[in-house]
């Protein structure tokens, strides 16, 4: 069984492809970030005028980064709990690291899957974090 998902809560994806894909009782999602639905202004982002990045906050974006997969995951029929492994791309490894760690500890103290944290030079949207996350359903 494959399947695509589309979550009505989570932001609208930035290219062709859909918010996760089911395979068998795996769940497989697409690089979620902190963008709202339907938003220009990005959680914890300040922009200048030609959009670059003047100022952000990390914790604000782990925070929109976990609702967002947390809506996914909802709205194609899994949960938190049923996370199995997940891949975190940071910015600026340095600066962000202590901060992610301690906010990301709140969210997954029950639940505890594989995780693999790489930094890297940028992302395609102007935010400092994105998960990729394999779940359960």
């Amino acid at each position: 069984m494959e399947d695509k998902i589309n979550s009505s809560k989570a932001p609208e994806p930035v290219g062709l492809y859909p918010h996760a894909r089911r395979v068998g009782n795996l769940l497989f999602l697409s690089g979620v970030g902190p963008r709202e639905r339907g938003m220009k202004k990005i959680p914890g982002v300040d922009l200048d005028e030609n959009g670059q990045i003047v100022g952000y906050d990390i914790e604000t974006q782990c925070h929109s980064v976990f609702r967002n997969v947390k809506y996914i995951l909802e709205d194609a029929g899994s949960s938190w709990d049923k996370i199995v492994d997940v891949t975190v791309f940071l910015t600026n490894m340095k600066d962000d690291f202590a901060t992610y760690n301690k906010v990301y500890a709140t969210y997954f103290k029950d639940n505890l899957p594989c995780r693999t944290t790489c930094e890297i030079n940028c992302l395609p949207t102007p935010i400092a974090i994105e998960l990729k996350v394999i779940a359960t359903i």
